[in-house]
């Protein structure tokens, strides 16, 4: 048998190293990834207290590959995401949207023994991603999910098209340079000025501070925002927010929460605003992320801590509390 270290969550909220097994003989089209970084998500901390492997945002070196692997070698670069598996046979597997198989693998509900915060996992060769050559370990990790959420809400814009991006964070920041790079007019809407720079140094063309809107009232001089990603934990001021919306504008809410989302009904007819809830990305979408992260330069702002009991903590803890700039990345410990 093949001894994994992993790193799972417990009952009081503190990472613990563990180990789990895999059989030395891979079957199928399975294969044996050695993770050299792995990045920390929001989504983790849902997970904390629970009994299972942390990680979904990994990235490694191909050890060692099944009798069915067609594409992949040992040495290949490759990451992993939220979703591992589904059923391939199904109408949405067979379209192309994977993410909605009534059999998929996710994050936190199926392969709860191996994770990304471990020494190795190993996954189905279909759901594994070639990194790059032109993106690091430590930068390709948070892409992984971070990365590809943000690029699934974008990835159909057009030039020149205004895109509002909610929040300066983990993910504001990836979409920020996405939308800059695919050629919109990209609107930062922060609570403060506190990140004015940042985000006009990772490509806005426009910032707007919400504390200096008075509800209802329209900032002039912002274009009328056509797409609107929100990537906040807290949601907006929805009354000072929706008149900035141009008509027909789309709003993705990007983060997890489990409280209701409540928006003003009648800004919403009057002006045919659609909500779209957005998932993850499927694995089209993923590798066109990576290409083009590749291509145009995209990099997340990152912090790493060694993958240790006291590194993974040190790192859920700094998320937790928001003090991490922009993303935390564990790289094994030496």
């Amino acid at each position: 048998m093949r001894n994994l270290t992993v790193f799972k969550g417990s009952k009081d909220g503190v990472p613990k190293q563990s180990t789990t097994q895999k059989p030395d003989q891979l079957v199928g089209d399975q294969v044996f990834v050695k993770v050299t970084a792995s990045g920390v998500c929001g989504t983790d901390l849902h997970f904390l207290k629970q009994d299972m492997v942390l990680g979904h945002e990994g990235v490694g070196v191909v050890e060692a590959v099944g009798p069915d692997v067609k594409y992949l070698k040992k040495g290949d670069r490759v990451g992993w995401g939220y979703e591992t598996d589904s059923c391939g046979h199904c109408h949405a597997c067979i379209s192309g949207d994977e993410i909605f198989c009534p059999e998929r693998a996710m994050y936190g509900e199926a392969a709860r023994d191996q994770g990304s915060f471990a020494s190795g996992a190993v996954w189905r060769e279909a759901f594994l991603h070639r990194t790059p050559d032109e993106i690091s370990d430590e930068d390709a990790a948070p892409l992984q999910c971070g990365g590809a959420t943000v690029y699934t809400a974008l990835y159909d814009v057009k030039p020149n098209e205004v895109v509002g991006i909610m929040g300066v964070g983990g993910l504001g920041h990836l979409a920020i340079q996405f939308a800059a790079k695919m050629g919109c007019r990209v609107v930062v809407l922060s609570g403060t000025d506190s990140k004015r720079e940042q985000a006009l140094a990772l490509g806005a063309h426009k910032f707007v501070a919400m504390k200096d809107l008075d509800t209802g009232k329209k900032d002039e001089t912002v274009w009328p925002i056509s797409r609107l990603v929100v990537t906040t934990s807290a949601q907006p001021a929805w009354e000072t927010l929706l008149p900035m919306l141009a008509p027909q504008s789309r709003i993705y809410p990007l983060s997890v929460s489990a409280d209701n989302l409540v928006i003003p009904y009648m800004p919403l007819i009057s002006k045919g605003i659609r909500i779209q809830g957005s998932l993850v990305a499927t694995r089209t979408v993923h590798r066109e992320m990576l290409e083009f992260a590749a291509v145009h330069g995209v990099r997340p702002v990152t912090e790493t801590f060694p993958m240790t009991e006291k590194g993974i903590k040190e790192a859920m803890d700094r998320l937790e509390q928001g003090k991490v700039q922009y993303r935390a990345v564990l790289v094994p410990a030496h």
